[in-house]
């Protein structure tokens, strides 16, 4: 019998409440047999939550590498410096980028999928420096679940 097609959602590790109609949604999921993590912008509504496209992927071993240096930055959000905090490789010529931004109104970390020929692509997240706590602790978490057992076959 060959691999299912369809996603499976091993972990929910929690959310980022970016206001009434929008959180952003950290969970371990599965693929074809393959675990990543996901970072992914939910628009909530009364019958069923539904993702957007903005969001970002990452390999179990990206996140036992970025995650660490995304821990490493100072907890007092207001320390926090414009500019790239590191580039970590998805697989052959695309990465993830990390970076301290500023988007309008709004500072955050960015996580921005970068392609070696086109750049940056529109595969990222922006995730508030204003929650810079909340934000911490699902990384944290995140690292904490990675390497456990899921509940469910996949």
């Amino acid at each position: 019998m060959g691999l299912e097609s369809s996603f499976t959602l091993l972990r929910d590790i929690g959310s980022l409440q970016l206001n009434a109609q929008e959180e952003v949604r950290f969970s371990i999921d599965a693929y074809r047999g393959y675990r990543y993590v996901s970072v992914r912008k939910f628009l909530l509504n009364e019958i069923l939550p539904m993702p957007t496209q903005q969001g970002v992927t990452l390999s179990p071993e990206m996140v036992r590498v970025m995650v660490p240096v995304v821990l490493a930055l100072p907890q007092d959000a207001t320390q926090l410096k414009l500019g790239e905090v590191g580039k970590f490789a998805k697989r052959p010529g695309i990465c993830v980028v990390v970076s301290i931004v500023e988007a309008g109104t709004v500072r955050g970390l960015e996580l921005r999928q970068w392609e070696e020929d086109k750049g940056f692509t529109t595969k990222g997240i922006l995730l508030p420096l204003s929650q810079w706590d909340v934000v911490r602790k699902l990384f944290a978490d995140t690292l904490a679940a990675i390497d456990e057992t899921p509940d469910v076959d996949f």
